[in-house]
């Protein structure tokens, strides 16, 4: 597999370098825009032999309705996305456990990056400009830092070990199709991600080079905690030993409601900060109404104001959203890192500093 990015050992340093001259774009919602095309059971299942409905599967689309996931990634990257990730959120034993398609959990992922790839190196072939490929890491259903069970406080339905081999199946097909990155996103529970970071540690390490690791954060509350408790600063204490490439948040709130801890973790983290709202908050029907003029309004104010280096969306945005972003930071300064006092920091729900 040829990658265009220099992936492994250059694409660290060639996406530093990309977004040392600009704010960079990933992509926008797949979710949304496969519910636009109004995909039947028979799309989703295919010629595949499955004794469950497929219908909202949408990962497994990689295997039997190719041509779509490729079409929304290439509408993303006409858009300006420099960075496009695989239509993988749920493509782990966990989730595609409620498919009854298990066993296809390799096949999905490896087609799913091989068609993110191709994408990718087409656009980067017409005009040099390097694109790179995230290999998308989901939560799954399941955590390991709360019990389902309100009468067992103890109970877990699952342990870290059956975790990080969910997730190092997952990372090892998504690095054999061709991705430049793991990205392990929307993490409302921080033991989950710390599973999937050990997963892609060793995935990485098996074959023999750097794969770096994207992480974004959710929260579930306007205070800034995802569900495990984590502020945003704690957070990033928790998981910097990882040396991910980029820290972020996604999904949760619009925008408007991630201003003030967009700031806070652009001021903490000493990596790229990399932020993909949702495209505001969804009205009564479940439905996203913010206008692309109206998200690239909002996260246009981050860019001038120097606190990201890479800029997106997550649920209810399109490739419209994404072009509107495009024009709203065009020219804006990429945000510089910072270089924090080295001391012993700590977390526990809250972020502690240990005096030297």
């Amino acid at each position: 597999m040829t990658h265009s990015t220099g992936s492994g050992q250059g694409a660290r340093e060639k996406l530093i370098e990309a977004a040392s001259q600009r704010i960079l774009l990933t992509d926008g919602a797949f979710g949304t825009e496969i519910q636009n095309r109004k995909l039947v059971e028979a799309d989703y299942r295919g010629p595949l032999e499955l004794h469950k409905d497929q219908k909202g599967n949408n990962d497994i689309l990689a295997l039997t309705r190719p041509d779509v996931v490729d079409a929304i990634t290439r509408a993303y990257l006409a858009a300006g996305s420099d960075i496009v990730s695989t239509n993988t959120f749920s493509a782990n034993r966990i989730s595609q456990a409620d498919y009854g398609a298990e066993h296809l959990v390799g096949d999905i992922n490896r087609a799913s990056a091989g068609l993110a790839r191709a994408a990718a190196d087409d656009f980067s072939a017409k005009d040099g400009r390097p694109r790179f490929v995230a290999g998308a890491i989901g939560p799954t259903n399941k955590t390991l830092s709360l019990s389902p069970d309100v009468n067992d406080p103890g109970y877990r339905e699952i342990d870290f070990d059956g975790l990080k081999d969910v997730y190092r199946e997952q990372c090892d097909a998504l690095i054999e199709g061709g991705v430049d990155f793991i990205l392990i996103e929307t993490v409302f529970d921080t033991l989950n991600a710390k599973a999937g970071i050990m997963a892609a540690i060793e995935a990485a390490r098996v074959i023999g080079r750097d794969v770096p690791l994207m992480i974004s954060m959710t929260l579930t509350d306007l205070s800034g905690r995802n569900l495990s408790g984590h502020t945003v600063e704690a957070f990033w204490h928790a998981v910097r030993h990882a040396r991910p490439v980029t820290i972020g948040l996604n999904c949760s709130f619009g925008a408007q409601q991630l201003r003030p801890h967009v700031q806070t973790l652009a001021q903490t983290a000493d990596t790229l900060i990399m932020v993909y709202p949702n495209a505001g908050l969804p009205n009564e029907l479940g439905e996203y109404d913010e206008l692309p003029h109206q998200t690239a309004a909002l996260v246009g104010e981050w860019a001038e104001r120097g606190t990201v280096n890479i800029l997106g969306g997550c649920c209810g945005s399109t490739p419209a959203h994404i072009a509107a972003m495009a024009k709203a930071v065009e020219g804006c300064a990429p945000r510089k890192l910072p270089a924090p006092p080295v001391v012993t920091r700590l977390a526990g729900l809250e972020q502690i500093t240990l005096a030297a």
